[in-house]
């Protein structure tokens, strides 16, 4: 579970204790995972005394019964937690004077009832980049679980090109897609709001599924992703509705060149800035630099989103195993925007998408609604 990693970097930094408050992360280190909602849900890891989870009440048999195999502790809601924290801790080791905590994580209000329950120590090291780069290389068992939810999403794909039609809406093909995941493959929770864009839509990216209908001879784009044993996919395809502009399909082309030129050039020893520049020099020199909005890719794992970020100003060198989305986009207002997008993780040899979905324009035909 990596937990030896954890105690192994407290010993090297001369740190007593950790209080780990990131759900995700309790759930790499510990196998256990579980939204607490409002309540308190941690895990305390020591240098020199073995950790324990300590959760609401009603998650204890729970977590007693997951992967985990050490301690767990437990709080009713009337209960103070930071002072049963404290209580614990004490009678765990008599060292907890240097504590590490996730800065990206932990609200002020809750670090403040910690370092009043645990007074007399200081709370001043930060464990979020030590676990960023941590979780940055996916193990053999990690990858084949990202490959178990790209297969998900080409899946997922397949159900909305079917359900493309005069006048369906957008929020219409996104529950079809969620529905049909859950009916046919037993997926019961999606990594991100399913994404459905046509025409105009797609040139606002975050923009979401809406009540806009579909019509003939316009593009409509695909982001979706799906959660597999804790692992998440992300994906992005643009196909035709019909017949579209000369306008889209040429920014579909360019597109696509610019991201099969960036999966070619993923390989160990390129930098993700130099790896963001392959694709957005393509889009810039064609003349849509301008509408190429974010960055190349974002890496993935337990998250949909995490550390690197794929993009201008990394010097972060790419190397072997990890894992993370290719997807540039061209988004212009009033014409439409294409997005296409595959995760995958970096081999020795180069880059290996998650998803499999064919990325030349598809074409649909034109069909009315059911």
């Amino acid at each position: 579970m990596n937990l030896d990693k954890l105690q192994n970097w407290l010993a090297e930094h001369n740190v007593d204790a950790a209080y780990i408050s990131n759900p995700i992360t309790i759930a790499y280190f510990t196998g256990y995972e579980m939204e607490p909602e409002e309540r308190i849900f941690a895990l305390l890891a020591f240098k020199d005394a073995e950790p324990f989870i300590f959760c609401p009440a009603l998650n204890v048999e729970e977590a007693k019964h997951s992967e985990w195999n050490g301690d767990v502790y437990g709080y009713l809601d009337h209960e103070n937690p930071w002072q049963i924290i404290k209580g614990l801790v004490e009678k765990r080791t008599n060292s907890f004077k240097h504590w590490a905590i996730e800065e990206n994580n932990l609200p002020v209000e809750r670090y403040n009832f910690l370092r009043q329950a645990v007074n007399n120590s200081d709370f001043d090291t930060n464990l979020s980049e030590f676990i960023d780069h941590l979780r940055l290389y996916k193990t053999p068992e990690e990858i084949e679980k990202l490959k178990a939810a790209g297969a998900e999403a080409d899946f997922a794909f397949q159900i909305g090109f079917d359900n493309i039609a005069t006048g369906v809406t957008e929020r219409y093909i996104a529950g079809q897609i969620d529905y049909q995941l859950k009916l046919q493959k037993g997926v019961m929770h999606q990594s991100f709001e399913t994404i459905v864009q046509a025409g105009e839509n797609a040139s606002n990216p975050h923009l979401g599924p809406t009540m806009n209908q579909i019509k003939p001879n316009e593009l409509v784009l695909f982001d979706l992703g799906t959660m597999h044993k804790g692992y998440a996919s992300d994906a992005s395809r643009t196909v035709a509705y019909g017949e579209p502009s000369d306008k889209q399909k040429e920014i579909y082309e360019i597109d696509r060149e610019a991201q099969q030129a960036a999966i070619e050039a993923a390989k160990p020893g390129i930098t993700a800035a130099e790896l963001d520049a392959v694709a957005r020099d393509i889009i810039t020199k064609a003349g849509y630099g301008e509408y190429f909005i974010h960055r190349l890719g974002h890496g993935i794992g337990k998250n949909v989103h995490e550390f690197p970020s794929i993009m201008q100003g990394n010097d972060l060198v790419i190397e072997e195993g990890m894992c993370f989305s290719i997807e540039p986009g061209i988004y212009i207002p009033g014409v439409g925007g294409v997005r296409i997008e595959d995760c995958g993780v970096v081999t020795k040899n180069g880059f290996e998408p998650f998803t499999k979905t064919d990325k030349a324009l598809k074409y649909i035909p034109l069909r009315d609604k059911k």
